[in-house]
């Protein structure tokens, strides 16, 4: 893992991992269009739609749920004919963003989700031993968000998280947007 103090050079937006959760979706599909609120000098900064079909027919997935199939098992599987959409579909933003675990995967990687909980804004994070979403987080808090921004991290020691954000080297949840 890079270090906390490492320079972010490409950050990923996700939006529509679930593709009945759509507020991600409008994110993404207007920064495609118009990304300019979104770039910044020395860095690249790519609004990705994740799991288009379901999104085009409003369900949260079409054969297996997207943000499930990230583990090295789904990544690593052979490409046939009856390979499930989404394992295919983890596949390609492996290919795009990662690979999963090695220096040249995007350095952040921001999945916007819905929820129907009574949340509020809140952050997910995978790893407390990570400089740099913390750091990030910290700022987020103190600067950004006027409102509490709670954190929720799911950490576990022998758990691996095959999240589509687990792709980057800092992976990081919004629920909701």
């Amino acid at each position: 893992m890079s270090s906390p103090c490492a320079r972010v050079r490409r950050v990923g937006i996700f939006g529509g991992t679930h593709g009945n959760e759509l507020s991600g979706v409008l994110l993404v599909r207007h920064w495609q269009q118009d990304g300019a609120e979104i770039q910044r000098p020395g860095v690249e900064v790519k609004p990705f739609l994740t799991n288009p079909r379901a999104v085009e027919r409003c369900t949260r997935y079409i054969d297996c749920d997207l943000n499930r199939v990230f583990d090295p098992e789904s990544l690593g599987r052979p490409v046939v004919e009856d390979i499930p959409y989404e394992v295919r579909r983890a596949q390609e933003i492996n290919h795009i963003f990662g690979p999963k675990g090695s220096d040249d995967a995007y350095d952040l990687i921001f999945d916007l989700h819905n929820t129907t909980s009574n949340m509020g804004g809140t952050i997910i994070l995978e790893n407390s031993r990570d400089g740099f979403t913390i750091q990030m987080v910290h700022y987020i808090k103190n600067a950004l968000a006027p409102e509490p921004c709670p954190v929720l991290l799911i950490e576990h020691p022998s758990l691996k998280y095959a999240t589509t954000r687990s792709v980057a080297k800092h992976p990081v949840g919004k629920y909701p947007i």
